[in-house]
């Protein structure tokens, strides 16, 4: 069994994700991680850094070496905004070329 281990930039300790083979994609690192804090993939997206080069894996088809330590980072994704405290799984995308009408009465009244 081979391991990497990681930790977020805010905590202090690392954890290990353990994994069969002599690397692990971006891709399954970041999935593991996710799931193993709990993470939904539709808030966030992970940043990956290596943690003695500073250097950021950003291939999501590359593999990191077994025995790495990488630091992770929440990435928020632009654009989306969860709406975890309604009852329902609905994202929102903000978007430029829709125009919302003024609710009634939101308009100055002209005076002369």
């Amino acid at each position: 069994m081979a391991h990497i281990h990681y930790k977020f930039s805010s905590k202090l300790s690392y954890d290990t994700v353990v994994f069969d083979g002599p690397n692990i994609s971006l891709t399954d690192l970041k999935k593991q991680i996710m799931g193993r804090e709990k993470l939904r993939a539709g808030d966030c997206d992970l940043q990956i850094i290596n943690a003695q080069t500073k250097e950021e894996f950003t291939e999501d088809g590359g593999h990191i070496p077994k025995g790495s330590s990488v630091i992770v980072r929440r990435i928020p994704l632009i654009g989306v905004k969860s709406s975890s405290n309604s009852k329902t799984n609905h994202k929102y995308v903000e978007r430029s070329d829709v125009q919302i009408p003024k609710a009634f009465g939101s308009h100055r009244a002209h005076t002369l």
